[in-house]
This record gives C-alpha cells, sequence and structure tokens, in this order.
C-alpha cells in the first residue's frame, strides 16, 4: 500500500525501546513513529521525556515525532524550544488525549473548548516557520462535533497534517465511531486529514482508504501493539501465517527483554517493563500462556511463560 502509515503514540508502550527494536525486526514500512506526549512538570520539561526522545546513533535509525501535550502558550514554548533544541524540525501538538488528569487541567482533547488558547499558539507557531507541526486529535470532548468551534483556527495553522480518532474524550477508546463527523471533518479541514481509531486488520484499513478517499495517511495505535506486523504485512499485500508472526514477536521481545535486564535492578523492575509488551498480544498468544505472563513473579517464572509461546 503506496500510502503513510504512522505509528500513534501509546504511554507506556511506545516508548524509545520498542520504538527502535520495532523498526529493526519489522523494517521501514513505519512513515513515522510518534513519541507518548511530553509535558511539563514542576515548571519544566521532564526530564525522562527528553530522555525518550534522544537521537539515536544507529543505523537503523527512523522517522521519530515528537509530540507536545501542553495547556498555554508558555508550556507550548517551553515544550517546543525543547524539542527544537534537540535537532527536530517536526513536532506533534496531542489534542486529542481524553484522560481527566490531563484534559481537566485543559490540555488534550480540551483545547477544543478553549479557542483563545489555540489562536495565541497559532500565533507563535508562525514565528517558528524553521518548524514543522502536525496536530493528533479527537472530534470533542462529550459533543462530536466541538471540532466545529475551532476548525477555523487550524485552519490558520501552518501544519502540515491533522491525524484525527473519530471518538470523543468521553468515549476513551470504546464505544462507536463518529465516521459522519469525522467525514465532516476532512471536508472543512485546509490540511491533509490522517486516520487514526481501531485499525486492527489490513481489511480496517483498506476499508477506510475507500470509504474516505481523500484521506491522506492512516495511523495504528492498539492494533500495531496487537499485531506488531501489521504494517509490514499492509506494505506487502501479504498477511502473515502465524508462525511467521509469532518468530518476529518472540524476536522483538528478546530485544526488549535483553535491555530490560541491562537497564533495570530486581525483577520487579524489569517485569513491570516487560510485561506491559503483552497486554494486547492475548488474542494472538492465547489466554493460557498471557495469564501466566501476567502472573509471573519472578523472571525466572516469567521466562518460563513466554517460552511457551508458540
Amino acid at each position: 500500500m503506496e500510502m503513510n502509515i504512522y505509528a500513534a503514540p501509546l504511554q507506556g508502550y511506545t516508548d524509545r525501546v520498542w520504538r527502535e527494536n520495532h523498526a529493526m525486526v519489522y523494517g521501514d514500512g513505519v512513515t513515522a513513529y510518534y513519541s507518548p506526549f511530553m509535558r511539563v512538570e514542576k515548571g519544566d520539561v521532564r526530564r525522562r521525556d527528553l530522555r525518550d526522545i534522544e537521537q539515536s546513533d544507529s543505523p537503523e535509525a527512523f522517522r521519530l515525532v515528537p509530540q507536545i501535550i501542553f495547556r498555554d502558550v508558555d508550556e507550548f514554548s517551553m515544550l517546543a524550544d525543547a524539542v527544537a533544541d534537540r535537532g527536530y524540525r517536526e513536532i506533534d501538538l496531542n489534542m486529542g488525549c481524553p484522560f481527566p488528569l490531563q484534559t481537566g487541567r485543559g490540555r488534550g482533547t480540551a483545547l477544543l473548548r478553549r479557542p483563545d488558547v489555540l489562536a495565541e499558539v497559532a500565533k507563535e507557531m508562525e514565528r517558528r516557520r524553521d518548524v514543522t507541526f502536525t496536530v493528533k486529535m479527537r472530534l470533542g470532548m462529550e459533543d462530536s462535533g466541538d471540532w466545529t468551534g475551532v476548525v477555523d483556527i487550524l485552519n490558520s495553522m501552518p501544519l502540515a497534517r491533522i491525524a484525527v480518532h473519530p471518538r470523543t474524550a468521553s468515549q476513551g477508546y470504546a464505544g462507536q465511531l463518529h465516521l459522519d463527523s469525522f467525514g465532516n471533518f476532512v471536508e472543512s479541514s485546509a490540511h491533509p486529514v490522517v486516520y487514526n481509531g481501531d485499525l486492527l486488520t489490513s481489511a480496517d484499513c483498506q476499508r477506510i482508504i475507500s470509504d474516505y478517499p481523500s484521506v491522506s495517511g492512516l495511523m495504528i495505535g492498539r492494533g500495531l501493539l496487537a499485531r506488531p506486523s501489521l504494517v509490514a504485512e499492509i506494505r506487502s499485500g501479504e498477511e502473515w501465517d502465524r508462525d511467521r508472526r509469532i518468530a518476529a514477536v518472540k524476536s522483538l521481545h528478546s530485544r526488549l527483554f535483553d535491555h530490560a535486564v541491562e537497564c533495570y535492578c530486581g525483577d520487579s523492575q524489569i517485569l513491570s517493563k516487560l510485561k506491559p509488551f503483552w497486554e494486547y498480544l492475548e488474542p494472538e498468544i492465547g489466554r493460557k500462556v498471557a495469564k501466566a505472563i501476567r502472573k509471573a513473579g519472578s523472571v525466572t517464572r516469567y521466562r518460563e511463560a513466554v517460552a511457551a509461546v508458540k
């Protein structure tokens, strides 16, 4: 498939280690990986967020788009400066986080109801012509039409693209997709639109492309965690058999395991970094094996459980 396909950011899953090793195992089919959002905490950019976007010297380096979340133009400027200072010339603006811890502070999807802040940010973006900006957003907080109140401001921004998850913040990641509202957004946007949401199979991707031929790309999040080979399969037009998928999953996990053992101390820390890898993979590996992995209380027991993945 000759289309831009982006790897969505998921907090706690798609960190630097996962991104680098996913690219090594599955090739260069992903157009760009997005980092989990970077934030301001206690008046400064979080140090661990900065470490997560450190540039790799590896020859397998891939394209990374750092994402920032902010509540006002001051936080936007602080984060944009920190990202640009590290050599990046593309920054994504998070206007889609649904979690109350962020929306309650005016960040994420809550920005759809804060046109005054977005207007200030738009002016600040104009002063940063050496940076390409993109947006990842939802359609609204509780109302899938909230976007209509800020679409003119979005259209005035110098954006390369807008990725849209067609749900509201109140829905989280479940419930009806508001595809009619998404279609209206596509027609109203002055910028290229990328579709994001519930892309779990190649058929899902093909359906969106067929139904919305004007979309400029796809963004896959949970689908790529549940089937890490998904983009490679879409690009090749060939569905991998289960043996091949499992072999690649175990190869990716082996890399993540080696890194965790090298960088973390004690079974608890190591397992806390590794167990999330399997959370979306239960349909692939089976309920019994997934349960054994979840219940493993030591690295030894964990390795025994993972060895049963076949």
